[in-house]
């Protein structure tokens, strides 16, 4: 894992559905769009908490030009017919914490048609593997309280877990060390 933005690792979804899983590229702007327009409207409100109609090339540049230092990012791509197409999306951004230790706030997003084969459960495991080795002590992450799918994923990791409710949100904290 020297160079990151070569990390790539071939899997099979629990529906047979083979996939890669790896960095995110400067080049991966049109896919990235294509996979957001995808996206129905409550998958986007539960990953920017807000109605988002389209990423803008701002948000794209953000997105896929990334250091994989204090950023790291990884998709989820599938092949249908010669394309290759995003199906899932993780990330972390490093933050310092009071204490001196490198925090991450942590999110993802799955397309729709993709739901429950354990996409966001493989995009944690790499993360958390990666983020380790970056000295990263822990990720946070907000998460919509009625997201319980999400909420799952982050209990399931096997990850010493913190969960605090405010409002409609739930503030997760996972320990990684």
């Amino acid at each position: 894992m020297n160079n990151l933005r070569h990390y790539a690792v071939i899997d099979t979804l629990r529906n047979g559905t083979t996939v890669t899983l790896r960095a995110i590229h400067p080049e991966d702007k049109a896919k990235l769009a294509s996979a957001f327009k995808n996206l129905d409207r409550e998958s986007v409100y539960t990953r920017f908490f807000q109605y988002v109609r389209e990423l803008t090339d701002q948000d794209l540049k953000r997105a896929t030009e990334i250091d994989f230092d204090r950023e790291v990012a990884l998709v989820v791509t599938t092949n249908l017919g010669d394309e290759e197409t995003v199906i899932g999306t993780g990330r972390y951004v490093v933050f310092e914490e009071a204490d001196g230790g490198r925090s991450a706030e942590i999110a993802f997003i799955v397309e729709e048609d993709y739901h429950g084969l354990g996409i966001a459960n493989r995009l944690l495991r790499h993360l958390v593997q990666i983020g380790r080795q970056n000295n990263v002590s822990r990720f946070v992450a907000d998460v919509l309280s009625g997201n319980q799918a999400m909420i799952r994923v982050f209990v399931g990791s096997g990850l010493p877990m913190k969960q605090q409710r405010e409002g409609t949100v739930t503030h997760i904290t996972l320990q990684l060390g």
